[in-house]
């Protein structure tokens, strides 16, 4: 079993814009309210481990904050190389995700955090999720990402 701390939880009121954390966020079935990329679509909710943004800001010598690559959720710990789609992830108030894609192409210059920073992490290290079931997210808690009993992704 593989488990994150939520380190931030972010949102923005549009797409392809640097997320602000907020203390907590009500998961609907549709992503997290308030966030632009809510809706009935695969990539409802976006991870990104706080080990890949500390390493970039190091490299690019760029002070980098939870939200800055339009992430969801900014975690610790656990193992994001271990992550497949098909893989669930569980979290506060019955909340469950599932892991539908790995990385995402980047947008260049449509995107405001291309423009600032020059590049981005979430082509290679971000994880997107739609939501199964409703919940609570908020920082300091704790997600639990299981694989499917066949091994396989959805």
């Amino acid at each position: 079993m593989n488990r994150f701390e939520i380190v931030s939880v972010n949102v923005s009121l549009e797409k392809g814009t640097e997320k602000h954390p907020v203390p907590e966020a009500a998961v609907t079935l549709d992503g997290l309210e308030g966030d632009a990329h809510a809706g009935d679509w695969h990539r409802q909710v976006s991870l990104l481990d706080s080990e890949s943004i500390e390493a970039f800001a190091l490299k690019t010598g760029l002070g980098i904050t939870p939200g800055d690559f339009g992430e969801n959720i900014t975690t610790r710990g656990g193992d994001f190389s271990a992550i497949a789609p098909g893989d669930r992830l569980f979290g506060e108030g019955g909340l469950t995700m599932v892991v539908t894609q790995l990385g995402k192409e980047c947008h260049g210059d449509g995107c405001s955090i291309y423009q600032r920073v020059g590049k981005c992490v979430m082509p290679a290290r971000g994880v997107f999720c739609r939501v199964e079931s409703p919940g609570v997210l908020r920082g300091g808690a704790g997600l639990t990402v299981t694989r499917p009993e066949s091994g396989r992704g959805e």
